[in-house]
């Protein structure tokens, strides 16, 4: 969590290389310098090109269900990648909600015991992990392999979905729509915070707005061509971050803008940093992001940086703030 996750950055890459099906459970908190307790996801995107795999979750059940299918997907022979299975501080690890915890003998029917071929320490057959490769065509290589493990495990974990729908009754994806059929203007969102999202999508239906929201799930391997598909003949698309990438804006929103910019004559992408360290993103903060995208959709104008989401109530909070800082 948070700065603990930083800490351990060095093996992360590690266990990645050394391709260890560990499953990490972060619980997302914001980055110090200042400090915060409250969520947001800097800590765990940070970790997007370590090699481990990343699942994010929405609710309890889900990440109790999650880290069932990351060892599976971590563990199939095809894949062979560590995960994180990623949460929200605070808003889920520190509330409490229904979660149905699963029969041992299904669990054990679902994932059998692992006997691992590449890595494991025993010493009538003695192996050496993390070794040193001299010249850049080896390295090149370990590393590309990585990334086609990656890519393949979007395959491998479409198939783990159906089994565990099959075994447990519960249907999970690589993206969630939620009112996608006839949408023109879609919210992008990850993580808790697509439940406040999909409130604020029931609203704006019933003014009128033929709004939707995707919720990604499975963050690396990213998506591409799924959250493409899904968003590509929509009229305009809000990518809500809970993240800041400093100097360039939301994470999220460049890597969906990615996937849509061959898209001829495809959606206007609208970014939205809100959440950070917590901050509640209020109904009427959702109301003003589907105000601008219909604005952008009839100008056909989209301003080039982020919309940071601060309401005057909280800009009038921080300047009493400032004047009590500033008289020492």
């Amino acid at each position: 969590s948070s700065q603990g996750l930083l800490y351990g950055f060095e093996m992360l890459y590690a266990l990645a290389g050394w391709r260890v099906p560990l499953v990490l459970v972060n619980v997302s908190r914001g980055l110090s310098a200042p400090i915060t307790l409250e969520p947001d996801h800097n800590d765990v995107l940070a970790a997007r090109d370590s090699g481990f795999l990343q699942l994010h979750c929405e609710t309890c059940q889900e990440v109790l269900d999650s880290i069932l299918m990351a060892y599976r997907l971590a563990e199939d022979e095809r894949v062979l990648l560590p995960i994180i299975v990623n949460l929200d501080g605070f808003y889920l690890s520190f509330t409490r909600e229904p979660v149905e915890v699963p029969d041992v003998e299904l669990v054990k029917t679902f994932l059998p015991h692992y006997r691992p071929k590449h890595a494991f320490f025993r010493a009538s057959k003695p192996m050496a992990q993390g070794v040193a490769v001299l010249g850049g065509s080896y390295y090149s290589y370990f590393k590309y392999q990585m990334h086609l493990a990656s890519r393949k495990a979007l395959e491998v974990y479409t198939e783990v979905c159906a089994d565990f729908e099959a075994t447990f009754g519960r249907m999970y994806g690589i993206i969630e729509g939620y009112l996608l059929e006839d949408a023109e203007l879609v919210l992008v969102m990850t993580n808790s915070f697509s439940t406040l999202g999909k409130a604020a999508v029931s609203a704006a239906r019933k003014r009128g707005i033929k709004a939707g929201l995707v919720r990604i799930r499975l963050l690396r391997p990213f998506p591409d061509a799924m959250i493409k598909d899904a968003l590509k003949t929509r009229k305009a698309v809000a990518v809500i971050d809970q993240n800041i990438s400093i100097g360039k804006g939301g994470v999220l929103h460049a890597e969906v803008a990615s996937c849509l910019c061959t898209v001829h004559q495809g959606p206007l992408v609208l970014s939205f940093i809100g959440g950070l360290g917590g901050k509640n993103i209020s109904p009427e903060e959702f109301a003003f992001i589907f105000d601008t995208m219909r604005e952008a959709v009839d100008t056909g104008k989209v301003l080039p940086t982020p919309y940071l989401l601060y309401t005057e109530k909280e800009w009038d909070e921080m300047r009493r703030v400032k004047e009590i800082a500033e008289k020492g």
